[in-house]
This record gives C-alpha cells, sequence and structure tokens, in this order.
C-alpha cells in the first residue's frame, strides 16, 4: 500500500479521538490536518493519524475493532516521521497527533508510536507539538517514555465506570487498562515534566449512560488529576460492529456536555449543582448555566459593581475572561449601562436579565428579553425577579 492510501486510511480511522473541535481540509494529503485552537488562543495545524489499525481488541463501537472486515495498514516508525518532517518543513504541519491499535501488546504498540517521535526529535530535530495517546493497559516504563516526548498525553477511559465499559468494551478492565494507566501518567508528568498536559474522551450514549454518570466522573478527572480537557465524543453507529444498529446520540446533548464540563473544570460549578431530568440528562434545549439560574431565581439579579468573581461566574453569559474584564473596569468607575460591561452584543442579551447596574434593571428592548428568554424555551412570566431587590 502507497504513503497516499496509507494516510487516507489511517487518517480516517484516527479521526474518532478527539483533540479540539477541528476543521478537515477536503484535499488530498492535508485531508487530515486539523485546525485547533489551544488554551492560549493560539491556532495550529496538528497531523493526526494513527501508527495503525491493526487491533485485536473487539470494541463494540470501534470501527478498529479485531473482528470487522476492514483493510488494515501500518505505519513503520522510519516512514511516519519521515512523512511528518515533510509536512512539517512544508508547512503545512506544525504538530503531531499520534495514536494506535492495540497490536500483539500494549507496549509494543506504544513503542512504535515513541520510536516515531524519537526518530522525529532526535534525527529531523522537530521541538514542536506532540500528543501521544496512552494505549490501554500501557506498563508504567511506557507511559514514561511519552511524557518526556510529548507536551500532552491523554488515554480515554471510554465510560464513566466499569458497568458502563463492560457493554461498551468486553475485553478492557476499567481500572486494571484504563484508570490505573491514566493515575500512573498523572503522577509521573508532576514528577518528570510538569509541562505536560493530561486529557480523557468518553464514548456518549451507546452505553446507556445518564449525562450524570458521565459529569460526576468528569468533575473526579478535573479534581484529582487536573486534567486539561475531558472530551466526549457522540456515538454514531458503525457498519459491520455489535452496536451497527444502536440509534445515534444528538450531537446537541455532545454540546451541552462540554458545556456542563466547563462549568465544572472553569466556573466553580460541583455535579450535583447541575440541572438533570429524571433520567439524570441534561436539558437538550437550554445550556446548563442557563439551566441553573433559572431553577435558582433566588440568586437573582446579581448587582454588577459589588458581585465577587464567584458571583459573575454565576450570571449566563459571563465567562472567565469577561468575569475579569468587568472587574479591571470597575476600578475604573461605576458600571451605570449594559455599555460599561465590555461585552459583545450577544452575550448582552444573555446578561441583561440577570443584573443590576447602580441597583436598576438595565434598560433593555422588549426583542432582546424575548430572545433571552424564547431561546431557553421559558415562559418570561416564569422567572418574574422584584427590579428593587438589592444585591
Amino acid at each position: 500500500m502507497d504513503t497516499l492510501a496509507k494516510i487516507e486510511l489511517l487518517g480516517e480511522a484516527a479521526r474518532y479521538d478527539l483533540c479540539d473541535p477541528c476543521s478537515i481540509r477536503p484535499t488530498e494529503i492535508t485531508r487530515w490536518l486539523h485546525s485547533v485552537t489551544q488554551a492560549n488562543g493560539h491556532h495550529m495545524t496538528l497531523f493526526k493519524v494513527l501508527q495503525t489499525n491493526i487491533c485485536e481488541k473487539d470494541c463494540a463501537y470501534c470501527v478498529n475493532r479485531s473482528g470487522r472486515d476492514t483493510p488494515r495498514t501500518s505505519f513503520s516508525p522510519e516512514e511516519l516521521a519521515r512523512l511528518f518532517d515533510t509536512l512539517y518543513r512544508r508547512r503545512l504541519a506544525e504538530g503531531l497527533f499520534l495514536s494506535s491499535g492495540i497490536c500483539k501488546n500494549p507496549d509494543f504498540a506504544m513503542e512504535r508510536m515513541i520510536a516515531t517521535v524519537e526518530i522525529l526529535r532526535q534525527r529531523y530535530g522537530f521541538e514542536g507539538y506532540v500528543h501521544l495517546k496512552i494505549l490501554p493497559g500501557a506498563s508504567e516504563a511506557a507511559i514514561e517514555k511519552a511524557i518526556l516526548l510529548a507536551q500532552r498525553v491523554s488515554l480515554n477511559l471510554e465510560a464513566p465506570s466499569s458497568k458502563r465499559l463492560a457493554l461498551l468494551a468486553p475485553s478492557k478492565a476499567f481500572h486494571k487498562d484504563l484508570l490505573t494507566p491514566l493515575l500512573t501518567a498523572n503522577r509521573l508528568r508532576y514528577r518528570l515534566a510538569p509541562k505536560v498536559s493530561l486529557t480523557s474522551q468518553f464514548v456518549v450514549g451507546a452505553a446507556e449512560e445518564s449525562d450524570q454518570e458521565l459529569l460526576q466522573t468528569s468533575a473526579w478527572l478535573y479534581r484529582q488529576l487536573r486534567l486539561a480537557r475531558v472530551y466526549y465524543s457522540a456515538f454514531q453507529p458503525i457498519p459491520d460492529t455489535p452496536l451497527e444498529g444502536h440509534p445515534p446520540t444528538p450531537l446537541q446533548r455532545e454540546r451541552r456536555l462540554y458545556q456542563a464540563s466547563f462549568l465544572l473544570r472553569d466556573y466553580g460549578f460541583l455535579p450535583e449543582e447541575l440541572v438533570f431530568d429524571e433520567k439524570g440528562n441534561l436539558p437538550l434545549l437550554q445550556d446548563p448555566k442557563l439551566a441553573w439560574a433559572l431553577a435558582h431565581p433566588e440568586r437573582f439579579p446579581i448587582e454588577v459593581n459589588t458581585a465577587s468573581l464567584e458571583e459573575l461566574l454565576r450570571i449566563p453569559g459571563i465567562g472567565p475572561k469577561a468575569a475579569q474584564k468587568i472587574i479591571r473596569r470597575r476600578r475604573q468607575g461605576t458600571l451605570r449601562s449594559l455599555d460599561h460591561l465590555g461585552l459583545a452584543p450577544a452575550s448582552l442579551q444573555r446578561v441583561a436579565p440577570f443584573i443590576l447596574l447602580t441597583g436598576k434593571r438595565p434598560p433593555l428592548q422588549l426583542s432582546l428579553w424575548k430572545t433571552a428568554f424564547l431561546n431557553a424555551s421559558m415562559n418570561p412570566s416564569a422567572f418574574y425577579v422584584p427590579a428593587t431587590r438589592p444585591a
């Protein structure tokens, strides 16, 4: 199989591992280059690929599962390193996202990925960004090598518990194969390379898990392991797998999980504060922060001129950067109008119903009020708060 055919096959197989919202460029060799945004706002183009799609695992949802009839191929470490170096020197790719199927055993597969990156670092002098997947069941020695070579490592938990994982990947043990290597990676990165970030990923909807289960596990990961990010992949059925007849997970559910996950990571929310339905799922028609605000009318309106950072972060439409901007502007003078907040018009529509400015409800056109409530599928009269309530 020639190089272009391998890129097509192993790039396609890698798309189920998430690294950020990606835009795929629909050309030949650059089809599997993904434009991602880092935490610092820097945009970077990653080449995302598998070392091999040969896999001994039989995960019920996976395109690469061992029992599936699909073409199989591999890159040798030298071949893949040379390919990436070409893309880098042509300024097509700035970084590498490398994963693999588990062929023979986890450490054998990881050694091939590690060898690829070692060639890049040592032979080609590449000093840029590398994201390496840690494979289920990997040894501490393999994990240590990955951490010393990469800027980011990740291991997919796939499910929030042993019970749910058994429905997705019966050949994997949740604690032994997934959680223990993730804990090991966390311990080693703080000892060896504190700047290396760590992430994980869940498959959403294939094991009938609730959003509440996913977010409780996510909260634990953020709190105990300080993960940079938890990713959620809405299940989409793949032909010739045991779950090919399972209904797909709505992408809106994935979106709500990301919004709720950011509330846990960046806004100081606890999982038990979030609003769930009787099945433990987030409402699809409201973002989780707005749902929480509407469920707690006693907390609003909030006087923006005196609110703490924690209180500002509870206001729909205000994120961490906006909250810091408001605090900086308060030092320059009293905020008396919506214009003084320095927020985008779309954010002002969300913020206005929940705040006071110098003790007064900000004047708002009726159309903005209707947007704020009707978009949330709420009756405006259901969220009446006296305008004279003290801050």
